[in-house]
């Protein structure tokens, strides 16, 4: 499913609000406008496979371009606009972009980026103005076309760079529809997280973070209302609940911090009753901090374990945690394997390196074969990793311990450790 399914059906259900300043797009307005900007790709040339770069604060129109590209068969690459212009040129060069999308909000570093990227051929903005791009009004406006077929396409984006350059993951893109079924992590929210259309799920973090843009785009795919918060405030964020009757967040330890941070008798003072799911992920969460949200909020946090590479995940709630405290879950999404240097699986207790043994292939580095090949198991070739280390328990639950890149720089070999 995608935001046209939706518009057929309730054309005036808010599929995006902004939390601060109410603005609404409508199920209606993201289809009819997606779908012009993927026509006026099309005309421009792009074709199943060619990549778009979206530079873009927490804005609606975002949603606007990555659905245009969701039901064009492109890849889409969000550039972390925190970034140096040299560094976000890197990822935009990289990843191949023939077109650019920029918000006014980041309007310094799109037109800083001109000059580095010279492949990219067309750049539109929205928003508001920025130098040097045309408004993306003219895909929209000059448009009343449809599209014989609508592939479904895929986000290509890109690691932290913590040992290196940030690489590009690229999965491949699906073989169907954009309105056909078949996308794991709508799947995934309806039956791990019970994510449905009546839900209103907030989003504070920047969406050029792989679980926010993915996130986001699989509520729309399910008919739920994105409430997408301009920028993170604790205090915000805790408004924004109470507004809107928030039903899932997610957030990342940091935020819990902060919200804790909050004077107590100001953030009890807001009503969070609507709150049924409190997804969290991206760091280990402080187990007296995770403690102090379950005693304010209740058991309702459910903590996940996936990496942007989307080779598989771990999902563990509030009941579970209390019972198994500092675990990350156990499998949602491929079968988890721990395995030594050699490739030898592990008994449950032994710290080894982290596998998901999945159907095919999740994803490869765009560029680097090398890198891609590492990833996978020496002798299971749908057996993938990411890097990191940890043991599972008697009952299937992982817990993590470090990442493999640390632990050969320290020398020490993964096969002896023990917990």
């Amino acid at each position: 499913m995608f935001p046209g399914t939706h518009a057929v059906t309730a054309p005036d259900r808010p599929a995006v609000i902004m939390a601060e300043s109410g603005r609404i797009l409508t199920y209606g307005e993201l289809d009819r406008r997606s779908l012009a900007i993927a026509v006026g790709l099309h005309r421009l040339g792009l074709r199943s496979g060619d990549v778009i770069a979206l530079l873009s604060d927490n804005t609606a129109e975002a949603f606007e371009v990555y659905w245009a590209a969701m039901r064009s068969g492109l890849y889409l690459t969000a550039v972390n606009w925190h970034l140096t212009p040299q560094e976000a040129a890197y990822i935009v060069n990289d990843c191949g972009a023939q077109v650019i999308f920029a918000s006014t909000g980041v309007s310094q570093l799109a037109d800083q980026l001109l000059a580095l990227t010279p492949s990219v051929t067309h750049r539109f903005c929205f928003g508001g103005p920025v130098p040097r791009h045309q408004h993306y009004g003219v895909l929209i406006d000059e448009s009343s076309e449809t599209l014989a077929e609508q592939p479904r396409g895929a986000e290509m984006l890109y690691s932290s760079g913590t040992t290196g350059r940030p690489k590009g993951i690229k999965p491949p893109l699906p073989d169907t529809q954009v309105d056909e079924p078949g996308d794991p992590l709508v799947s995934l929210l309806v039956h791990v997280f019970g994510v449905g259309p009546n839900d209103r799920y907030l989003s504070p973090a920047p969406i050029y973070h792989a679980a926010p843009l993915k996130w986001c785009g699989a509520v729309h795919g399910l008919g739920g209302t994105v409430v997408l918060m301009e920028k993170f405030d604790a205090a915000g964020t805790l408004a924004a609940i109470s507004t809107h009757q928030i039903t899932v967040v997610q957030v990342v330890p940091t935020m819990f911090i902060r919200m804790l941070q909050v004077p107590e008798e100001h953030r009890l003072s807001f009503d969070v009753s609507s709150l049924r799911l409190a997804v969290h992920a991206a760091a280990p969460c402080p187990p007296d901090v995770k403690q102090a949200m379950i005693n304010w909020w209740g058991p309702i946090l459910v903590e996940y374990y996936a990496a942007t590479e989307g080779h598989g995940s771990t999902v563990i709630s509030s009941k579970e945690w209390l019972a198994k405290r500092g675990s990350v879950g156990r499998a949602a999404l491929g079968v988890l394997r721990i395995c030594d240097d050699d490739g030898l699986e592990l008994p449950p207790g032994d710290i080894g390196i982290v596998y998901f043994e999945r159907d095919e292939a999740p994803f490869e580095y765009h560029n680097d074969p090398e890198k891609t090949s590492s990833t996978h198991h020496p002798h299971h070739r749908n057996w993938f990793t990411v890097g990191d280390l940890g043991y599972v328990d008697d009952d299937g639950y992982l817990f993590l311990t470090d990442r493999k890149a640390f632990t050969i720089i320290s020398g020490e070999s993964t096969s002896t450790r023990k917990r």
